[in-house]
């Protein structure tokens, strides 16, 4: 039984982008999931995914461009404040100004970056660099 579907299918990119793969499938779809891989997208981490119809359920298809160091959820996921970023970016992120953490706030998904410049605290989900 599979309880975090989203640290399941970052790690399926992880070890998939790691032995050279160009294309993956996930069995596992969801808001949260679909959110979190536009976010990379837009930030040039993965190319672009589809869902795909298989009679069962919709499997994502999901396009790797090489990009990717590594990536991974945050658990438990950390409550942060506006002024609070530094320090989960010294935890999570190996160099200052090198990757991002998607965060979900009260405006919706996006990165710490983006939050930070609106003033937003929220929920840390998973890191990328």
């Amino acid at each position: 039984m599979l309880n975090d579907p989203l640290a399941n299918v970052l790690s399926y990119i992880n070890n998939h982008e790691k032995l050279g793969r160009k294309e993956i499938v996930v069995a596992n779809n969801s808001k949260l999931i679909r959110k979190v891989l536009d976010i990379l997208n837009a930030n040039n981490y993965l190319g672009t995914y589809k869902e795909i119809d298989d009679g069962k359920g919709k499997l994502l298809s999901i396009q790797l461009i090489g990009q990717i160091n590594k990536v991974g959820v945050i658990k438990p996921r950390f409550n942060v404040k506006k002024d609070d970023y530094e320090k989960f970016e010294k935890r999570y992120l190996p160099a200052k100004d090198f990757g991002i953490i998607v965060v979900s706030t009260s405006k919706g998904m996006m990165t710490h970056l983006e939050a930070k410049e609106k003033g937003l605290g929220g929920r840390l989900i998973c890191y990328c660099y």
